[in-house]
């Protein structure tokens, strides 16, 4: 898919602002820890940064841009299966704060 004349929506936008947030690169550290059993001394939090963030989410949802999220059903769909991951890393993260 040509990108050259599509422009961004409110899924692009919510993309960029997520990975603008240091939250959203904190998870991803420790979600490629986790997957790939990598010890924190060889992936420090704060090792990712916008420009990952961002690559990441292109790469998981199969586009070259993110403007693409919103003209295309299937990376919307696993973008919205991205943010629900991360919302449900932050109710983990929320609860271990609170001692739950």
């Amino acid at each position: 898919m040509s990108t050259a004349h599509l422009k961004g929506g409110p899924l692009s936008r919510r993309a960029a602002v997520m990975c603008a947030h240091a939250n959203f690169r904190l998870y991803l550290d420790q979600a490629k820890r986790y997957r790939y059993r990598i010890e924190s001394h060889a992936l420090p939090d704060g090792t990712h940064d916008e420009n990952d963030a961002a690559e990441f989410i292109r790469t998981a949802c199969g586009v070259t841009s993110r403007a693409e999220l919103d003209h295309d059903r299937e990376a919307a769909m696993m973008f919205e299966r991205i943010v629900d991951d991360y919302r449900a890393w932050q109710r983990r993260q929320a609860a271990m704060a609170r001692g739950a």
